[in-house]
């Protein structure tokens, strides 16, 4: 079971973390802080100062079809924001 699917890589999260040295990934939705921050620490080698997490739950939708009303839903979300102690840097860009 991986613990970190993706970095999150978007305007917002890249100001944060050239200004606050922080970092946002999408986790598993079971995965809680401790494992959230030993799974950083162990694959980009950098030490952990604070980590944040956010439960996104699924978006209900329904559509109005001919034959008939369909429901459906997307999967749950949680993502983790993880402060670095000053110095550490994260380089997401070096490997592309």
């Amino acid at each position: 079971m991986s613990i970190l699917i993706k970095p999150i890589i978007t305007e917002k999260a890249t100001a944060d973390s050239e200004l606050n040295n922080r970092y946002t990934f999408l986790v598993d939705v079971k995965a809680n802080k401790v494992e959230i921050k030993k799974a950083v620490e162990s694959y980009y080698d950098v030490n952990v100062s604070k980590v944040r997490t956010l439960n996104y739950g699924p978006e209900r939708k329904t559509k109005y079809t001919k034959t008939g009303i369909q429901h459906g839903k997307t999967n749950a979300l949680k993502k983790a924001i993880v402060q670095l102690i000053e110095g550490d840097v994260i380089d997401f860009y070096n490997n592309l």
